[in-house]
């Protein structure tokens, strides 16, 4: 019989890379986590891990335990969730890590309601700003609760074994211009744009770690020109604000904008990218009652007229 708490051992030194990082994780020493695998190992009857150097590896049968173990852990966190539906007057927490336009556009109105009419809220968050390939590790090595990641048209996104994810909002990617380079272009505010025209333009964009980052060398590159790029920011309200001071062009996504900024001409595209924003959460977590709160209570912020339009 295979035990379900080696298992989940198993399951983290697939997810952390090491003894040491997984004992952390777990709250136990780096011996009793060893211990644990080679137990593990002697009710198999094959080896489940393997050094490669200074690391440990997952053997076949360590990867087909893993493969199994996340579809019995995912169920096991349902059967919880069905038990915490089945209690009440209890106060929860759900940790979240979202990208920052998200954390700004939505997970502070989220808060906010939460909060009511000024008294204290019924259910705490606890939130960490990601981007989404480190939130998606976040939530594969089970250190949060619900991920909020983005994709791109140009750009798709993969998601973990064992995760469930939905649309939560799909969002225009606008072309920032200061207005004067919107007339020499003879576009009107609001006028869909050829990226073609712009070629000849200073670009200012987000950081080359960041997924916006290549979604902006892939639009560019499919209209024919690689983009000469003047100053790079992490922040798209620094990027607007440089915009609006006639430094160059930007792709920004809708919701990323800033709520005050410099006048900006904003367009959308001729060949239309999007941006389509994700909840991401652990297979079987989705119902928990904490949980369930919160994703509805974003889907009802995500939908509402105007949502995620800056002010």
């Amino acid at each position: 019989m295979l035990d379900v708490h080696r298992l989940r051992i198993l399951q983290h030194l697939a997810a952390y890379g090491t003894v040491a990082a997984t004992a952390e994780a777990l709250h136990l020493t780096p011996p009793a986590v060893s211990q644990h695998l080679a137990a593990l190992q002697k009710e198999t009857g094959m080896p489940v891990v393997e050094k490669r150097g200074r690391t440990l590896r997952l053997t076949p049968a360590g990867e087909l335990l893993v493969a199994h173990a996340e579809i019995i852990l995912a169920e096991l966190a349902a059967a919880e969730s069905g038990l915490a539906a089945l209690r009440s007057g209890r106060h929860g927490v759900v940790r979240i890590t979202a990208f920052a336009s998200a954390a700004r556009a939505l997970i502070a109105p989220l808060w906010e309601r939460l909060a009511g009419a000024g008294g204290a809220p019924s259910l705490s968050l606890r939130l960490t700003v990601q981007e989404p390939d480190e939130a998606l590790d976040e939530l594969r090595k089970r250190a949060t609760d619900l991920a909020l990641v983005h994709s791109y048209t140009v750009l798709p996104r993969g998601f973990p074994t064992a995760c469930e994810q939905a649309v939560l909002m799909e969002e225009p990617v606008l072309l920032a211009l200061h207005p004067h380079e919107a007339a020499a272009l003879g576009l009107a505010a609001g006028q869909p744009a050829d990226l073609s025209r712009t070629a000849h333009l200073p670009w200012l964009t987000p950081g080359p770690e960041t997924s916006c980052y290549e979604m902006i060398q892939r639009a560019c590159g499919a209209a024919g020109f690689v983009p000469d790029i003047r100053a790079r920011s992490t922040d798209f309200a620094v990027l607007a604000a440089m915009v609006g001071a006639g430094a160059g062009a930007a792709l920004i996504p809708r919701m990323a904008l800033p709520e005050a900024t410099a006048p900006l001409s904003l367009h959308p595209l001729v060949h239309p990218i999007s941006r389509t924003v994700f909840t991401v959460s652990r297979a079987g977590t989705r119902e928990h009652p904490d949980l369930r709160r919160v994703l509805d209570l974003l889907h009802d912020l995500a939908t509402s007229p105007g949502a995620a339009d800056p002010a």
